[in-house]
C-alpha cells in the first residue's frame, strides 16, 4: 500500500530515479541531462529543506515526492550559489536553461513565497496520489504560516494544466517556455 511520509536522506537516489523517470521509459534523459534535473530541480529541495519534502512510500521505495522550498529569496540566494555554477558541466547551454529555469516564481515571490515541483512514476499515475501529496504540503505550509505557493510547468503539458486547474491553482502567466500557477494557502486548508 503507498503511504506519504517525510523525506528522509535513504530517499535520495530514488527521488533522483522519480526525477528524470516521471515521463515513463520512452522520455528517460541521458546521463549527464538527468544529473542536471537532479541539481537544476532536485537537489537544493532535499539537501537545504528536506523538512519540507514529502515522498509516496511503497514498501520502503520512494515512488513519488512533492518537494519544497519555502522561501524564494532563501532558494535563490544558495541556488545562484551552490547549484547554478555546476550547470555547465552537465552539457552545453545547461546554464542558460538553469539561470532561467525559476524565473516565473521570482515574479509571484512576494504573493506566492513557496515553489515545489511534484512528480510521479507513471505507474502511481491516476490514482489520486498527486492531490493527496499537494494536501500534505499545503497543510504543512499552512502549520507554518506560508501564504500561497507557486509552479511552473510546460505550457503545453496539457496533463499538467489540467491537473493544477483540476486542484483549484490559478494560472498566474503563461509564455513559450512556462505556465506558472499559483495557489494561496490558508491555516483551513
Amino acid at each position: 500500500m503507498v503511504s506519504i511520509r517525510k523525506y528522509e536522506e535513504k530517499d535520495r537516489d530514488d527521488v533522483h530515479f522519480v526525477c528524470h523517470n516521471s515521463d515513463g521509459p520512452e522520455e528517460v534523459p541521458d546521463f549527464l541531462t538527468g544529473q542536471f534535473y537532479h541539481n537544476t530541480f532536485c537537489n537544493y529541495y532535499i539537501e537545504h529543506e528536506p523538512e519540507n519534502c514529502f515522498v509516496l512510500d511503497d514498501d520502503g521505495r520512494a515512488v513519488g515526492y512533492i518537494i519544497c522550498a519555502e522561501n524564494f529569496d532563501r532558494f535563490k540566494e544558495i541556488f545562484d550559489r551552490d547549484y547554478l555554477p555546476l550547470s555547465d558541466s552537465f552539457g552545453e547551454d545547461r546554464y542558460e536553461w538553469a539561470s532561467t529555469a525559476y524565473n516565473a516564481q521570482e515574479k509571484f515571490k512576494d504573493e506566492y513565497p513557496a515553489h515545489f515541483h511534484v512528480d510521479i512514476l507513471p505507474e502511481y499515475h491516476r490514482m489520486g496520489l498527486g492531490g493527496k501529496l499537494i494536501s500534505t504540503l499545503f497543510n504543512h505550509l499552512a502549520e507554518k504560516g506560508i501564504p500561497g505557493v507557486c509552479l511552473t510547468c510546460g505550457p503545453r503539458n496539457e496533463r499538467a494544466v489540467n491537473f493544477y486547474k483540476k486542484y483549484g491553482f490559478t494560472l498566474l502567466s503563461l509564455d513559450h517556455d512556462d505556465a506558472c500557477f499559483g495557489k494561496k494557502i490558508n491555516k483551513t486548508q
